[in-house]
Order: C-alpha cells, then sequence, then structure tokens
C-alpha cells in the first residue's frame, strides 16, 4: 500500500505538489494522468525517493521491492538477455551461492527459494517478453552496445517487467514502441501480479490495463475508481455537481451578506447580524469550477484538386546503393484517402512517407504528382531541426513573408498560440508546444496532403484528441504513421501493410490487424520449435559451408559437407558424438533442475545435498564437454 499524506513539493518556492493526499491499495493497477507540467514524473520520483518533499509523508511498507525503467543501461558487450536476466537480483544472488555454498541445510534453502521464485523458467520468460517487445531470438545474444537508444529503452522496460517488483513505475512506456510491441504491452500488463502505477498519454492502454485513475490537476490529487473511460465521465459529473454547489452557495453567501449589510447597525437585530457574520466565517466555500484551457487544432482546408494526387510506379526504396527496402511500390494516393501505415519498426514506414515528401528519391522507379501539389510533411525528429533562438512568430513570418501581421498571428492562433507564446523563444516552449508549431508551420499554405510521421509524440491525451479531431475535419489526403490505435482506428479508412519488403493494401481493421499479430507470433513459435527439432549436425554444417562459400546452392553445399565428412570419416564421428554428448548432459541437467526445483525435495535434507552435489558436479562436467567439442569442431572448421 501506498499512503501519500499531505504532499507538498516545490521548485525555486513555486508548489508543483501541495499538501495532496493519495492512498493506493496492494495490486491496484493505476494510471496517473493530468496535462504536460502536471507533476506527473515529479511524483514518481518522490515515491522513489529521488526528490526529497517539502511537506507530508510518503508512506511504504519497507518490505515492498519498487521497479522503474532504468535510464542508465550499461553500453558494453553484455547480451541483452543477460541484461534482463540481472535485473532479478535475488534470483542471480541465489545462483551465485548454489554454486558455492557447502551447507545441506542452507544448500536446501537456497533451492527452495530459487523454486519459489521459478528461477528455472527464467530465461524463457525473459525471452518471452523480450520477443514481445520485438526482438528476435537471434538478437537476443547481441550486445547492448549494438543497440540504439530507443531499443535500449526496450530492453530497460522488459528488465523491469521481468524483474516483477511489488510496486512497478511505468513513465510512458508506450513511447518507443511499434503498434505491434504496445499491442503486446496491452495483453501483458493487465496480468502483472502486483501493483502497477503508470503515467501514459495512450488511452487505449489506460482504459485496458488501469482499474483505478490518480489525476494530477492543480497541486493536488484526485482518485478515481475506474478506467480512463470511467474517470472522465465521474469528472465531468463531479465539476458540474461542483458547478452548480457553488452557484448555489454565492446565492445564499449573497442573501446573507445583504441582511448583515442591512441590519447591522440596528440594535433589535444585530445579534441575528453577528450570527450571520460568524456562519459566513465559517462557511467552507466551494469554488467555482476553472475553466480548462482548451487545446485548438485547425488545418486550413485545401482547394480541391482532381485524382490522383500521388501515383507511384515500380518503385524500389532504399538509401545510397544497399540493396532496397521496399520494393515493386505500385500505388495512388487520391484527395479523400485517409492511409495508415502499419508494420513493425525497421520495415520501411519512415522510409515511404519520406518518399511521399519528396525527401528521398527512388533506386528505380517512378513517383508523379499533380501539378501545383502542396504537401505538409510532419516528422517526429523535426523538433530538434527548429531554431532554439528564434520565436514562433519569427518562423512563421520567415514562411509568410509579405503576409500583414494579423493574418500571421491568426495562423498560429489556430494551433493555440496566444500571442505570448507566440513571442517566447523556441528553446522555452514545451515539448508539447514545440510539435504544435511544427503542424502550424507544415500546414500554414493548406496543403492538399497531410504525411504524418509519429505525430502524437510530446502530446496528452487532451491534445491528441485535438489533433484527431482537426484531421477529422481537414479535407485533404492524410497518410499517417503512428503508436496510437485510437487515432488510427478513427482517422483511417485504409490501411498499409509496409512489411517483408513490400507495401500492400490490408483488407481489414486494427482488430484484424491485432489477430494477424497475434497468429503471426504463435505460427512463429510452432516453427521454432519445429526447427529446433529438425536441426542436425548435418543442418549446421551446411549452415557454416554457406557462410565460406556464399556464391553456391544449397544442393552444392550438401554436396561439399559430405566430401568434406568422408575425407575426415574419423574427426566427424568424434565431433557427432561430443556434440551428442554435450546434449545427453544437457538434458541430465534440466531433469536435476526440475528435481531440484520440487518443494517436497526439502523434506529429505540428505537427498537435497546429494542431488545438489550430482547437479554441482555435473555443471563442471558439462564445462569440460562443450570445451571438448568446441576444439573438434575448430579443428574440423579449419579443414579446406
Amino acid at each position: 500500500m501506498i499512503t501519500i499524506t499531505n504532499l507538498t513539493y516545490r521548485i525555486n518556492n513555486r508548489p508543483i505538489i501541495e499538501e495532496a493526499n493519495l492512498t493506493l491499495m496492494d495490486n491496484w493497477k493505476t494510471g496517473i494522468v493530468g496535462p504536460n507540467g502536471a507533476g506527473k514524473s515529479t511524483l514518481f520520483k518522490l515515491i522513489m525517493g529521488e526528490l526529497q518533499f517539502d511537506g507530508g509523508d510518503i508512506e511504504l511498507n519497507t518490505k515492498r521491492s519498487i521497479g522503474i525503467i532504468r535510464q542508465d543501461l550499461p553500453d558494453n558487450d553484455d547480451k541483452i538477455l543477460d541484461i534482463v536476466l540481472a535485473a532479478d537480483l535475488e534470483r542471480a544472488e541465489l545462483l551465485t551461492q548454489s554454486e558455492t555454498e557447502t551447507d545441506p541445510y542452507k544448500i536446501a534453502d537456497i533451492h527452495t527459494r530459487l523454486n519459489d521464485i521459478e528461477a528455472y523458467t527464467a530465461p524463457a520468460r525473459a525471452s518471452s517478453i523480450l520477443a514481445g517487445l520485438g526482438f528476435t531470438e537471434e538478437q537476443l545474444s547481441h550486445p547492448i552496445s549494438s543497440f540504439s537508444g530507443g531499443w535500449k529503452m526496450r530492453v530497460a522496460l522488459a528488465a523491469a517487467l521481468f524483474q516483477q517488483p511489488d510496486i512497478l513505475l511505468l513513465d510512458e512506456p508506450t513511447n518507443h514502441l511499434d503498434l505491434e510491441a504496445i499491442m503486446w504491452l496491452e495483453a501483458y500488463l493487465p496480468t502483472y501480479p502486483h501493483s502497477l502505477l503508470i503515467i501514459s498519454h495512450d488511452r487505449d492502454l489506460l482504459n485496458i490495463t488501469c482499474d483505478h485513475i490518480a489525476h494530477v490537476e492543480n497541486k493536488q490529487l484526485t482518485l478515481y475508481t475506474g478506467n480512463y473511460d470511467t474517470f472522465e465521465r465521474e469528472r465531468a459529473e463531479r465539476r458540474g455537481l461542483q458547478q452548480k454547489m457553488h452557484v448555489k452557495q454565492q446565492a445564499q453567501i449573497a442573501h446573507m451578506q445583504k441582511f448583515v449589510d442591512r441590519f447591522k447597525a440596528k440594535a433589535s437585530k444585530a445579534t441575528q447580524a453577528q450570527s450571520r457574520i460568524k456562519a459566513l466565517e465559517k462557511m467552507d466555500v466551494v469554488s467555482a469550477v476553472m475553466a480548462e484551457r482548451t487545446i485548438k487544432f485547425t488545418f486550413p482546408q485545401p482547394d480541391e484538386m482532381p485524382p490522383p494526387l500521388i501515383s507511384i510506379t515500380d518503385v524500389n526504396l532504399g538509401y545510397g546503393k544497399d540493396a532496397p527496402i521496399l520494393r515493386n511500390i505500385d500505388e495512388r494516393i487520391d484527395m479523400d484517402d485517409r492511409i495508415a501505415l502499419l508494420g513493425a519498426n525497421g520495415n520501411g514506414k519512415s522510409t515511404l512517407i519520406k518518399f511521399l515528401a519528396g525527401r528521398l528519391k527512388p533506386q528505380h522507379g517512378s513517383l508523379d504528382h499533380a501539378n501545383k501539389l502542396r504537401i505538409g510533411y510532419f516528422s517526429q525528429y523535426q523538433t530538434d531541426e527548429l531554431d532554439m533562438t528564434s520565436t514562433p512568430f519569427a518562423e512563421m513570418m520567415r514562411l509568410m513573408r509579405g503576409n500583414p501581421e494579423a493574418g500571421v498571428r491568426s495562423k498560429l492562433g489556430r494551433f493555440g498560440f496566444n500571442k505570448t507564446l507566440q513571442d517566447n523563444q523556441i528553446s522555452a516552449l514545451s515539448g508539447g508546444e514545440k510539435v504544435r508549431l511544427l503542424f502550424a508551420l507544415i500546414s500554414y499554405n493548406a496543403p492538399h496532403i497531410l504525411l504524418l510521421d509519429e505525430p502524437t509524440n510530446h502530446l496528452d491525451i487532451d491534445a491528441r484528441e485535438a489533433l484527431t479531431q482537426a484531421l477529422l475535419e481537414y479535407e485533404g489526403a492524410v497518410v499517417i504513421v503512428s503508436h496510437d490505435p485510437s487515432m488510427l482506428e478513427r482517422v483511417a479508412d485504409r490501411l498499409w501493410l509496409v512489411q517483408d519488403g513490400v507495401v500492400r493494401n490490408f483488407n481489414g481493421d486494427l482488430a484484424d490487424y491485432r489477430q494477424m499479430i497475434i497468429d503471426n507470433r504463435r505460427q512463429a513459435k510452432k516453427s521454432k520449435n519445429k526447427e529446433k527439432k529438425a536441426n542436425k549436425p548435418s543442418d549446421n554444417e551446411v549452415e557454416k559451408l554457406a557462410g565460406a562459400h556464399p556464391t553456391m546452392g544449397k544442393k552444392q553445399l550438401k554436396q561439399l559437407a559430405a566430401q568434406k565428412r568422408k575425407k575426415n570419416p574419423e574427426l566427424h564421428a568424434k565431433l557427432q558424438a561430443a556434440e551428442k554428448e554435450v546434449s545427453k548432459l544437457n538434458r541430465q541437467k534440466q531433469d536435476l533442475e526440475e528435481k531440484l526445483g520440487e518443494t517436497d525435495l526439502y523434506d529429505d535434507q540428505q537427498k537435497a545435498v546429494n542431488l545438489q552435489t550430482q547437479y554441482n558436479k555435473l555443471v563442471q562436467t558439462i564445462s569440460g564437454a562443450e570445451s571438448s567439442w568446441l576444439e573438434l569442431q575448430e579443428t574440423y572448421d579449419n579443414i579446406a
């Protein structure tokens, strides 16, 4: 349980959270919501003890473990699977102790605890989480240093989920995920076995995952029971009731004050007047509902243009002389098209958007577009290209040179920029305000088509809703890449699947796409299991020869492997025997691990000690057998 009492935190004497109260019970899944800058991430840091509060208290059960997505992952040659496994500190420590401990009673305790925390199934669980977040089986053994920042954050998320702390804090966990990984996370988080606190601007994730919502607003914390949709409905009802109570109370106050003003000087009414004055002083005044700051997006409407806006013929896309990422694209885009691009990260969605925007030339084929076609292109990385020393007004004036000041300010006003914000330095704008500025800049000339690559990053839920409404009202074409399923479902009426080097129409909706992802994962798992069963030494031999002879066909490679075996029958036989011995020993090790995981084993202490001794000897035997096998393999591989 987490109990927050009269919590106050200030930055430069400015209160961010002030005398706030909140109680969260064990195993609740609580969404932390509120506008950007309200203090959601600050609240997490206060709970973690990274910040010291100025007043009040946060009570946590000291025996409860707390976990958060790490920002300090190593940048070395550690395998990502090992990094995730190492996140469970207790398991790592127990496994180390099991190899060195000699006291039979302590050994029994160690293996009882290892069984309790399911230590022997940990590699499979860690692999499953990493696979759900988009990593292939081959990547599990890759060093962390070989991955980009976004993929490293996926590893950090996997480590936090695998660790399974009693209280897990997730701050915008979907920021670095594609739609496929988000779908997996939406299925995983509702089954999380402990308490979960999640900051997110993803309405679908909050609806699917959360059973409570904590709203951070006006320096206070307000708890609601239910998911995000329930929170919105109940909050609107509360605000309506509060405003009615405020109006009623103000009328009562005015009536009492009128009596006081009229009769306080009359001796016969003085007592009654004083009574009303005291009542007014004691009255708990109900505040008026403050008008919420509404964010408004309005895209200017383009003039009508005959179809097609864009026609793509037999196009291959790639970078430089590298092999094409996408091949044989034949598509067209008309003015009434609303197209969402689907596909996992790395399949070429951003590449296709860049090509449509004229930022990338085709390696083959052609693109034809209508005369005087105007394109608005938004990229998630364009905020880094803004001139931080400039102002929104100056940037818009640069684009609209020759237009009157009022017209320029009106364009910015369509995207929620008042005069003060228009004249602020861009460096002082929040992430969401910079995104809104980009929307204003790319659409100032009423483009016929909007190309949007992850437009919702840095936008809170209200801003995402405003953007969705603006796109629904916009009369031009839209091509969008987004990890916000709610936006895609409402905005897009066509789906293009970018996968396996091709672009094709997807006949179905997002629900069908979700099911396709699930089916593909199941099929991939089945195929992987079949491949493991069928993976004989001769197949490994052919694969190794393929690396040395990339131009050979499979039939030639098999013939070459056969010749190699005939010329070195004795060495080949030793190699096969060594490999079979390693496999047999590993099966014995697995059997022993299952026995050591049985809780009733430790009723017989001597039997437990004998099994542990046997296990330790077997681990040493396997190490020697693997070394011998690898030496034989290296000798065999080096034979011409």
